[in-house]
C-alpha cells in the first residue's frame, strides 16, 4: 500500500485559509453546525433569526418534522440559532416577512445564515473565475452529475493540490500558486447546488468553490502535530470494500488526542482501527455496534497512529470526521524518593549493624527458589510419565491417549527406529495404533 505524503488537513493551515477561527462544521452543508449565531450574517449584519419554536416547524420543543436524523431532532430547540436540519444547503433559519414583529405571528420567510466559522476543514473558499485566466489553471471537465467529491477525485487522480468546483456543473484543479493568484469573494456568492448532489454547494456564476484534494483522501501519512481525517469520499457516503489507512503523529512523544466530529457508521462490520504505529498494537476500534464516545476527546498512549477503515458491501453511510492533535505530556518524576535513593545517615558513634543478617537472608531466598524449582520439576515429570505406561504404537508416530498426556516418537529418516512408546494403562488389547503418517490431531488438546 503506497503512502500519500502530506495530504492530511493541518488544523492550523486549514484555519488561516478559511478564517480566523477554529471551524465549527465538518461537513459540506453545515448539518452539524451547533453554534450560537442568531443572525443570517456574522455580527450585527443580516436578519434576527426567529425562534423554532415558534414558527410552527414541528412541536413546542422546535423539532421539525423532517430532521436529518442525527438524534437530536437537528439541533433544534427553543433558540433562535442557525441550523440546517433538513439536509440543505447551509444553515439556514426563519426570519420576519416584514409584518409579523420577530416573533412569527405575522408571517415567517427562511434565509441562508451566512457563518464564517462554518466552513469544514479542506474547504479553501469561494474566488472569482473571470474564465481568462482561469481562477484554477489545470485540468477541468464538466458532469451534469456533479459532486464535490467527484470533483477532488478528479483533481487528486490528476496529481493536482486543489480542485474547484463552480455553476453546478464545471470541475477545474489547480495548484496552490493558483489560490495564492485568486481573488477572494464572498462565500455567500457560492451558493449553486450541485447537479449530482442538492445537499452540496458547488460553486455559484463565475465563483470558484476550492477545497483541498486530501478532503475523503483514503491513503495518508502526515508528521503534523495536527489534522483532520475525514472517511473516504467525505462528504460522500464511503464506497463498498473500502480498505484505507492514515498514519499521523509527529512523533515527539506527545500523545495524541483524537474528537470524534462526525460518525456515522452503521453497519457493524464496517470498523475503523486505531493502532499503535510503532508496535501495531490495537489501541481502539469502532463500528455500528461500538460507537466512539462524544463529544469527549479520546486520549491514546501513543504519538504515532495509524487508523485503518476497511466496509463491507452493505450499509454505507457518510461515515467519520474526526480531528487529531498532539498533547503535551505531564511532566512526572521518574527518580527514586529520598529515601530510596540512599540509605539514611548512621548517627556518629552507632553500632554497625551485624553483616551476618544479610547473608542469611540471601541464602534462605536461595534455598527458596531451588525448592521451588524441584517442586516444579517433580510436577511436570508426573505428567509426563504417560510414556512409561505399556502402549504400543507399531511404526511410531503419535500415540494419542485419549484424555492423558500424549508422547510422540520421531523416526528420522534413513536412521534406527525410534523406541515404540508403551501402551497406556486399561487399554484395549489388539487396539490398532496409530498410522506411520503422524496426525496432527496428536498436537491439540484433548477436547
Amino acid at each position: 500500500m503506497a503512502w500519500v505524503p502530506g495530504v492530511l488537513l493541518v488544523l492550523r493551515g486549514a484555519a488561516a485559509l478559511a478564517g480566523d477561527e477554529a471551524s465549527e462544521c465538518f461537513t459540506v452543508n453545515g448539518a452539524d453546525y451547533r453554534g450560537a449565531q442568531s443572525r443570517t450574517g456574522p455580527g450585527a449584519a443580516g436578519r434576527p433569526c426567529l425562534f423554532w419554536n415558534r414558527t410552527g416547524t414541528g412541536g413546542a420543543d422546535g423539532s421539525l418534522r423532517d430532521g436529518d436524523g442525527d438524534g437530536d431532532g437537528g439541533g433544534l430547540g427553543p433558540h433562535n440559532h442557525c441550523r440546517n436540519p433538513d439536509g440543505d444547503a447551509r444553515p439556514w433559519c426563519y426570519v420576519a416577512d416584514g409584518g409579523g414583529g420577530g416573533d412569527g405571528g405575522g408571517g415567517a420567510e427562511w434565509k441562508y445564515c451566512d457563518i464564517p466559522s462554518c466552513r469544514m476543514p479542506g474547504f479553501v473558499g469561494c474566488f472569482v473565475d473571470s474564465g481568462s485566466p482561469p481562477a484554477l489553471s489545470g485540468a477541468s471537465g464538466t458532469s451534469t452529475r456533479l459532486t464535490v467529491p467527484l470533483c477532488i477525485r478528479f483533481c487528486r487522480a490528476r496529481g493536482y493540490e486543489f480542485a474547484g468546483v463552480e455553476a453546478g456543473y464545471a470541475c477545474f484543479c489547480g495548484h496552490a500558486g493558483d489560490v495564492r493568484r485568486g481573488r477572494r469573494a464572498g462565500a455567500a456568492e457560492c451558493d449553486q447546488v450541485c447537479f449530482g448532489k442538492a445537499s452540496q454547494l458547488c460553486g455559484g456564476d463565475g465563483r470558484l468553490a476550492v477545497y483541498h484534494v486530501s478532503v475523503g483522501a483514503c491513503q495518508a501519512n502526515s508528521t503534523a502535530p495536527a489534522g483532520v481525517i475525514y472517511s473516504p469520499d467525505f462528504p460522500d457516503d464511503y464506497g463498498p470494500d473500502a480498505d484505507c489507512s492514515w498514519r499521523v503523529g509527529a512523533g515527539a512523544g506527545a500523545p495524541l488526542e483524537l474528537t470524534f466530529r462526525l460518525f456515522d457508521v452503521p453497519d457493524p462490520n464496517d470498523r475503523l482501527q486505531l493502532r499503535d504505529a510503532r508496535t501495531r498494537r490495537l489501541l481502539a476500534q469502532f463500528d455500528g455496534r461500538r460507537p466512539p464516545p462524544r463529544p469527549g476527546p479520546l486520549r491514546l498512549p501513543t504519538d504515532a497512529l495509524l487508523l485503518t477503515f476497511r466496509s463491507d458491501t452493505l450499509l454505507h453511510a457518510q461515515g467519520f470526521a474526526l480531528t487529531y492533535r498532539g498533547v503535551a505530556a505531564p511532566v512526572t518524576d521518574t527518580r527514586p524518593p529520598p529515601d530510596a535513593r540512599s540509605p539514611p545517615a548512621r548517627p556518629h558513634g552507632a553500632p554497625q549493624p551485624p553483616r551476618g543478617g544479610r547473608a542469611w537472608l540471601t541464602l534462605a531466598a536461595s534455598g527458596t527458589f531451588v525448592f521451588g524449582l524441584l517442586l516444579l520439576l517433580a510436577y511436570r515429570l508426573r505428567k509426563r510419565s504417560c510414556p512409561l505406561r505399556p502402549r504400543k504404537a507399531p511404526g511410531g508416530g503419535c500415540g494419542c491417549l485419549g484424555g492423558q498426556p500424549w508422547a510422540v516418537s520421531y523416526r528420522p529418516h534413513g536412521g534406527p527406529p525410534a523406541p515404540e512408546p508403551p501402551d497406556a494403562e486399561g487399554g484395549p488389547e489388539g487396539a490398532p495404533g496409530p498410522s506411520p503418517q503422524p496426525s496432527l490431531r496428536c498436537l491439540l488438546p484433548p477436547s
